[in-house]
């Protein structure tokens, strides 16, 4: 019994030693890439290609800022104001949107509930790319192709977040809270804007945090929906400058510290609704 005993308790130090190798090289792949892009946009195109990073002599992020800014007229600057306004107004939006279902598909019974929500479960299953042809050629029909709302209105519902929202109200929102408010007179509108979607601000919060990623990244439905170059994303604009860079390899500095500015509002994001994710991520983890 107590060589066994001593035989395991010698075995966990190797464990914790195999367990933590693990994680150091899972970070060191998360990171490097990073690490890259980010010594990479110090640099003037002469380093940049001879992978000199560490020179600095070569340190020209400055300039490669101001370059940035001013290729093409600004185009960066608008692809910019272009994605903010898609990625973050349509995850504000589509993330209420969402919650909003999720609330009512966890608080209120109706014909076809069920049905309704295995559809779209299902749903959350098929990929985005095979939805974009359909989309494009509804928009076209519709008289919205190759306009903001083109790349808007699609993302405004999330079936995996009607998903995590109708989780989310079941483990935040109790139905005797929402009775109360019933007895002092409120309606269900006004009970859902009063109560539960306070409550459900770490859910709201978390659907929010996943779709500005979803939108922020999303590259194939702006390249079926526009061609517009005045419209594009970040994503996409930079993909057109990637297309130009083996012509003019002056584009390839501006893809690279166009990269690094395009990661801030999400880091941004993420860091200043950390607080609320967290809480969210743990929703229906004790009961």
């Amino acid at each position: 019994m107590s060589t066994t005993a001593t035989s395991g308790s010698s075995t966990r130090p190797y464990g914790r030693i195999v367990a933590n190798v693990l994680v150091g090289i899972s970070v060191l792949y998360a990171l490097l890439p990073l690490l890259w892009l980010l010594l990479a946009s110090t640099v003037d195109a002469r380093a940049l290609f001879a992978s000199d990073f560490f020179d600095l002599s070569h340190f020209a992020l400055v300039d490669n800022i101001r370059d940035l800014l001013a290729q093409d007229g600004g185009a960066y600057l608008t692809w910019y104001g272009n994605s903010l306004l898609y990625a973050v107004g349509g995850a504000a939006v589509g993330a209420l949107v969402s919650t909003a279902a999720g609330y009512v598909f966890d608080k209120f019974e109706f014909t076809g509930k069920g049905a309704l929500f295995a559809l779209i479960l299902i749903s959350v299953m098929v990929p985005a790319t095979v939805l974009a042809l359909p989309l494009y050629l509804l928009a076209s029909d519709l008289g919205l192709a190759n306009t903001v709302w083109s790349v808007l209105i699609p993302v405004l519902f999330n079936p995996f977040g009607v998903y995590l929202a109708r989780m989310f109200s079941a483990s935040y929102v109790p139905d005797e809270v929402l009775e109360a408010a019933r007895v002092d007179g409120a309606n269900e509108l006004r009970s859902f804007l009063s109560v539960g979607l306070r409550m459900l601000t770490p859910g709201y919060v978390t659907i929010f945090l996943f779709q500005l990623t979803a939108i922020w990244n999303n590259f194939f439905l702006p390249l079926v929906m526009l061609n517009d170059a005045s419209l594009y994303p970040l994503s996409l604009g930079l993909y057109s400058w990637n297309s130009t860079a083996p012509i003019n390899p002056d584009y390839y500095p501006l893809m690279v510290i166009g990269s690094l500015l395009a990661l801030l509002p999400l880091v941004v994001a993420f860091l200043l609704l950390q607080r609320y994710w967290r809480s969210g991520l743990t929703a229906g983890s004790v009961k």
